[in-house]
């Protein structure tokens, strides 16, 4: 793990690239299509950037992920966090996360709490990647694809200027935006996806560092179907129908996202 301002650690370079899995959300019908992916079974490392398990299959889905053994580099997502934090009187705010944490056992949380927020690897051709869930210096912040060169010198603040390439995701749209001389990629989300059904996630590495984003469609109709049927969940089928189907466009996920950037407030009050 490193933080912002701190020296990168320096992992050996991954020859075959390094695949990029974000806000699962226990939408195990969709990391199983990622990780079928040719490109994902060849990848050195699976980096898992946060928001993994809150969502309908909760102990499924970490049973996957733990199955990846040491190809799998875990981050904490803000969902994470607050799974992990959940006690009676203290659960995460929104219903379904708040169940998840409830279907995880003591270690089992105690393991999502334990998670990085960063990690910074060494990646052919990028150089050092830092790899976060919303930003490098907080989990829920919001940096958008339209958002202001000002906000991104700000979120970016105090990143190693030897880290020219950003990972994170949180916000679910997937995107590669330079900026202040670095390159931020989202790769989208695995089980949230906005404006169409499918997993998105991203590849780094393989051709001379190329960033590559992806999309890997699968039978979402039967995802749902299947949600429906193995989550305990009593909101499992209303909830798979908005998300698991993209119900929502990434415009409207744009309109609702924004404000959250600072984009409607003087310059320098934002922060």
């Amino acid at each position: 793990m490193t933080t912002p301002g701190s020296a990168p650690n320096s992992v050996r370079p991954y020859g075959a690239g390094v695949a990029v899995l974000s806000d699962i959300h226990a939408v195990l019908p969709a990391l199983e299509a990622v990780l079928a992916e040719p490109d994902v079974r060849a990848a050195d490392r699976i980096v898992l950037t946060g928001d993994l398990l809150a969502g309908p299959l909760p102990r499924q889905t970490l049973a996957r992920l733990r199955a990846l053994g040491d190809r799998a580099v875990w981050l904490s997502g803000n969902a994470d966090r607050e799974m992990a934090a959940a006690r009676p009187g203290n659960e995460p705010g929104d219903p379904m996360d708040a169940w998840a944490a409830g279907q995880l056992g003591p270690d089992e949380l105690e393991f999502l709490g334990a998670l990085p927020a960063t990690v910074t690897l060494e990646v052919p051709g990028l150089g050092p990647v830092l790899f976060c869930h919303a930003t490098p210096r907080d989990d829920t912040e919001v940096a958008l694809v339209d958002s202001r060169p000002e906000r991104w010198a700000e979120v970016l603040e105090g990143v190693p200027d030897a880290v020219r390439t950003v990972v994170c995701g949180h916000t679910h749209m997937p995107f590669v935006r330079f900026t202040h001389g670095r390159l931020v990629v989202n790769p989208g989300s695995v089980g949230m996806p906005y404006g169409r059904p499918g997993a998105h996630w991203a590849l780094l590495g393989p051709g001379g560092g190329a960033v590559t984003l992806r999309h890997t469609a699968f039978d979402h109709e039967a995802a749902c179907a299947r949600i429906a049927r193995e989550s305990d969940s009593p909101s499992a089928a209303a909830w798979a129908d908005t998300y698991v189907r993209a119900r929502y466009s990434a415009e409207e996920a744009l309109a609702a996202f924004g404000p959250g950037d600072g984009r409607n407030t003087a310059p320098g009050t934002d922060g």
